[in-house]
């Protein structure tokens, strides 16, 4: 603080002398032009603007900035040995994965007769994260089996003027290579339609679009969203394949590195992107083999736990099967689920119950869940369906009463829709009892 201080009285100091010096020239200047008697008093001014005007330092002229040379257009491949390993995955295992498994992972017959070993897995690196037809693919990353490797390849767009070579090449690449199906990761909102808005504006047919498509994001979600708290992929490669992607840069970044790229020429910049595209893919494949292991009686014992079983029924009960997702939440339950999530799986198992009539073993769970301490509205929905089941099925008016009496209180604390289903539902069986006893005596009397 003190030197800066110091700066400021120094520098006032000098403009002081500055100024001084200044006056002091006019003054001078002026005394001189005084003694010309035959000059006007406008000459003499303008004598003395001229004498005392100080010319200004003429800036330094810097050359101008020449940007590095930049490759127009760069194909780079990186290849990867079946047996290498992505953090606990082997990269030969996404070929184990089956087409019965795929279609439930993509809601997509068509993967039923393929595998990932004809699979196309895509990435985008691009000028924007919002989409739009003034958003560009920068770099496309390709992930493919081929000749006993996983190959990542990666077309990087070093000019924008050269997009429409690369649309060009990416177009004559998939067609050559056959692909079968496209994975990707939310691809199916944003890099698919981004890059087949790409290949419309160059007039291009792109034919990617007529192949099933396996987006992982929305299984995945089903699969590990009341495990973790972050769905993100590269969370979900740290968590569930445990590799390690150091080094990485955050994806709303490439943007700005990428610009700055082209104003530079600087290839440094672009690496860590290249570097962030590659773990994407590796990255995708490897949360698919893990997610797969859970629908496989093989690998599913070891390497799965009750809560990867809980998500693996929501993924059945998502593309309706029943019957497969009350066999996984029932697993699940066997291995030992946290409180919250054994009521939400009793729930889902209960309905299915309910569906097929088998009333006993629906009310046996209705009646277990009620025993639960926790709060919340699975554990009010078992008091309503218990009580509703008392009520029209059994007839037990009094029982019912009692079990939407326990519900109401319940639910004074944490629902106004389960505290005005309990009030109507109570009013409704004091009339019905009520009506029970006036009937029995009306019986006597007669």
């Amino acid at each position: 603080m003190a030197d800066i201080k110091d700066k400021l009285e120094r520098l006032k100091k000098e403009r002081e002398t500055r100024s001084r010096s200044k006056s002091q020239l006019v003054k001078d200047t002026w005394k001189e032009i005084q003694k010309a008697e035959d000059l006007s008093v406008k000459d003499k001014l303008e004598n003395l603007i001229s004498l005392t005007r100080q010319e200004k330092p003429s800036e330094p002229k810097t050359p101008p900035f020449e940007p590095l040379e930049r490759e127009p257009l760069q194909f780079f491949e990186n290849p990867y040995s079946l047996d290498f390993k992505y953090g606990k995955v082997t990269i030969s295992s996404g070929l184990e994965i089956k087409g019965n498994i795929l279609t439930c992972l993509s809601k997509e017959s068509a993967f039923e007769n393929l595998d990932l070993s004809t699979a196309l897995f895509i990435d985008l690196e691009t000028t924007g994260l919002s989409g739009g037809t003034g958003v560009v693919a920068f770099l496309v990353g390709l992930g493919f089996y081929r000749d006993d490797k996983f190959y990542v390849d990666q077309f990087f767009l070093g000019e924008l003027a050269e997009e429409e070579r690369m649309i060009q090449e990416l177009g004559q690449f998939f067609s050559q290579m056959n692909f079968q199906s496209v994975v990707t990761y939310n691809g199916k909102c944003f890099d698919m339609p981004l890059l087949e808005t790409r290949f419309i504006l160059h007039k291009q047919p792109f034919i990617l679009s007529e192949l099933p498509h396996l987006d992982f994001l929305f299984p995945a979600r089903s699969l590990w969203r009341h495990k973790y708290e972050s769905c993100r992929l590269s969370h979900l490669a740290h968590e569930v394949v445990e590799a390690g992607r150091s080094e990485d840069i955050p994806s709303a970044e490439i943007p700005w590195r990428y610009f700055q790229y082209l104003n530079t020429g600087n290839f440094e910049l672009i690496e860590p992107i290249l570097y962030h595209n590659q773990e994407d893919i590796l990255s995708l494949l490897g949360v698919i083999i893990v997610g797969s292991f859970i629908f496989s009686d093989e690998k599913e014992e070891k390497l799965t736990n009750a809560m990867d079983l809980y998500g693996a029924g929501r993924v059945m009960e998502n593309i309706g099967e029943a019957e497969k997702s009350v066999h996984f939440f029932k697993r699940a339950l066997k291995r030992g689920l946290s409180d919250e999530l054994s009521l939400a799986a009793k729930k889902k198992i209960s309905y299915h119950f309910k569906k097929n009539k088998e009333w006993k073993s629906a009310v046996s769970l209705w009646k277990e869940m009620t025993s639960s301490d926790t709060q919340s509205k699975d554990l009010l929905l078992s008091f309503r369906e218990l009580a509703m089941y008392l009520e029209h099925k059994e007839k037990k008016y009094e029982e019912a009463r009692k079990i939407a009496e326990e519900g109401y209180v319940l639910s004074l604390d944490f629902s106004s829709y389960y505290e005005k289903d309990f009030t109507h539902r109570r009013e409704r069986l004091k009339r019905k009892i009520q009506g029970q006893k006036e009937k029995k005596y009306n019986d006597v009397g007669i």
